[in-house]
């Protein structure tokens, strides 16, 4: 028999990485959650836990990489994020700052992390969002959040580039308005139902469609 999948996924603790971990488990996959703190939920699924990992800083990497060596990873997912509102004539720029570095620098730190320890054929999704997209901004605002996620496009986009000739495919993919902490609950679909689509996305990514942005209902959305 063939070894299982490994799986990475970041933020998987709760909302959608909890609902990904969930999926991936039931399709056999070898789960291994990324978090700051565990939950039960995450391990009852996950055939390894990782907690106590600040992705945003040398010391949280160095953890992370510490307990997965030797793993061939088949699969990343970025999906630890941070939402927080700023308003024009009111902007707190530390909030600006501890966005950009939990939604974009800390997904290029774990990638390339582990990057040499992802196998040719394997797959990296940043989960994103269509607020980081710039030509479908009509309504303002949320000034940390969108440059956060639009420089998380930015940088999945190179990475899609520099990792295509080692055989490594990368997506940005929106997981929809969730039901989740993040927006108190207050969105229009459920976590399962977003895992659901962005788990058929991340399927369908391939070296030929890489460096795309999709939403999970496999809209391809505009930069």
């Amino acid at each position: 028999m063939s070894e299982p999948q490994v799986v990475v996924i970041t933020g998987a603790n709760r909302g959608i990485g909890l609902e990904l971990a969930r999926h991936y488990a039931g399709q056999g996959c070898e789960v291994i959650g990324v978090c700051r703190q565990s939950s039960d939920e995450l391990s009852e699924v996950a055939k390894q836990v990782i907690e106590g990992v600040d992705v945003t800083t040398d010391a949280g990497i160095e953890k992370l990489t510490s307990a997965l060596v030797g793993k061939s990873i088949s699969l990343l997912i970025n999906n630890a994020g941070l939402l927080q509102d700023e308003q024009l004539g009111n902007i707190d720029f530390d909030s600006i700052r501890t966005q950009m570095e939990i939604n974009a620098y800390a997904p290029l730190r774990v990638t390339e992390a582990l990057v040499p320890q992802i196998r040719e054929g394997g797959k990296i999704a940043n989960i994103t969002s269509r607020m980081g997209s710039i030509a479908d901004n009509d309504s303002g605002g949320r000034y940390g959040y969108r440059a956060s996620k639009a420089a998380l496009n930015a940088f999945g986009k190179s990475l899609a580039v520099d990792l295509k000739p080692r055989g490594i495919a990368v997506a940005q993919l929106h997981p929809g308005y969730v039901k989740t902490r993040m927006v108190n609950f207050g969105g229009l679909i459920t976590p399962e139902e977003s895992a659901k689509g962005l788990a058929e996305r991340i399927a369908n990514l391939s070296l030929e469609n890489t460096g795309s942005f999709w939403h999970s209902n496999g809209e391809e959305l505009p930069w």
